[in-house]
């Protein structure tokens, strides 16, 4: 084993990471810089570093990166519409990257030769950590405890905490909590244990942010957004910066009992996983960007976005957020967008998202004169259609003469 001086650690001060916190001391013989990120989790970050201080950390981060998350991760992916397998919104995946680079700018700034995460070796989140260690600093050292030690169940877990003065809380004394849980501001998340079975219905004291649908509220509530370039500027006429933006959808959206879904997905390394999702600010805004485009953009480029967009979510949820090929969509997805200007408004009822109404004044194609059924004062000359739709129809009618030779 190759020596190490230091080594950068993502912390959350859990179980996992502070047994890797004490691991890494241990067998690398190494300092640790621990990094502890708030991405809007909704957890107290405080305690984290009162636990790396316990063992000796000298080197503490603890940073507030949500209007990051928000404004330079989240918002270029709500520009692409992207959703993955049809129904992913990809909460987890799109905070990876952003990790992964304060991870590589802190080992710079301390010396450090080598970063390490907890992610296990089953997972995809190993992949994006270290494809975006790789993407930023090629000769990083990279440390995944989950692939090196022994530690392979719970109980040596526990052991190994119990064994080196480790806190633990109750909850992982009595089995710990039936879920393995990853929250930001865009999403929680939800994996094993009780979802293993992909045949059972998710207890209902699982969901931790929305109320389910059956109990929102009787009364539907109504809610306007206003867009600028493809970003939500405004709610209800308010200004908001990205972070305040997506804080505010969520308590609307949880209100209302809006983003629950309960998927199997493809993982990247090949196999299918059962997990639960609540993403209620997110929903409202892929519905609401939806609505925006399709009334600003053109219909050629709306549809060349369609048909580029599984790419995109695949990049991302593979953690080819810093690839060239990313780099080079987000470019196109971003020139489009110029034009996506104007306002949408929603209405929030039992966990549904209706679009009720949507404009702008200086990009709206929809042109009123031209689409409407009355009289169009000659707008648009009907008889024009037919030559259209013989030509449209050439290769059809030759194909058909064959067919009946």
């Amino acid at each position: 084993m190759s020596k190490v001086n230091k080594v950068v650690l993502a912390y959350s001060g859990g179980l996992d990471t502070s047994v890797i916190l004490k691991w890494l001391q241990d067998t690398y013989q190494c300092e640790v810089v621990t990094f502890t990120a708030d991405i809007g989790q909704g957890e107290e970050l405080e305690p984290a570093r009162a636990k790396a201080r316990k063992f000796g950390v000298k080197e503490i981060y603890v940073d507030d990166l949500r209007e990051e998350f928000v404004r330079d991760f989240v918002y270029p992916m709500f520009r692409a519409n992207a959703v993955y397998e049809g129904e992913y919104l990809l909460g987890t995946s799109i905070a990876r990257p952003l990790i992964a680079k304060r991870q590589i700018e802190i080992a710079r700034a301390s010396g450090a030769g080598a970063v390490a995460h907890g992610a296990t070796g089953k997972g995809n989140d190993q992949v994006r950590f270290e494809l975006g260690y790789y993407a930023l600093q090629p000769n990083i050292r990279v440390i995944a405890p989950w692939r090196e030690w022994k530690l392979t169940s719970r109980e040596k877990l526990l052991a190994y905490a119990e064994e080196h003065g480790i806190q633990i809380d109750m909850q992982h004394r009595e089995g710990g909590s039936p879920y393995s849980m990853d929250a930001n501001l865009l999403h929680i998340s939800y994996e094993g244990r009780a979802l293993e079975n992909p045949a059972a219905e998710p207890e209902q004291d699982m969901w931790r942010w929305t109320v389910s649908p059956e109990k929102a509220p009787d009364a539907p509530e109504y809610l306007e957004l206003e867009y600028r370039a493809g970003d939500i500027a405004a709610v209800n006429g308010r200004k908001m910066t990205p972070a305040q933006v997506l804080t505010r959808l969520n308590e609307l959206g949880c209100k209302h009992g809006i983003g629950r879904l309960d998927l199997v997905e493809n993982r990247y390394v090949g196999m299918k996983s059962r997990g639960c999702y609540e993403t209620p600010g997110g929903t409202i805004m892929l519905k609401a960007h939806r609505a925006m485009e399709s009334i600003t953009l053109d219909r050629e480029v709306a549809h060349l976005k369609d048909e580029l967009m599984p790419r995109y979510a695949s990049l991302i949820y593979s953690g080819y957020w810093w690839s060239p090929e990313r780099r080079m969509l987000q470019q196109m997805i971003d020139a489009s967008q110029s034009s996506v200007n104007g306002w949408v408004r929603l209405k929030l009822y039992k966990g549904n998202v209706t679009v009720v109404g949507r404009d702008s004044k200086a990009d709206s194609l929809f042109d009123p004169t031209i689409a409407t059924f009355e009289d169009d004062r000659g707008a648009y000359n009907q008889k024009d259609a037919e030559g259209f739709i013989r030509l449209s129809a050439l290769r059809l009618r030759i194909a058909a003469k064959l067919r009946h030779k």
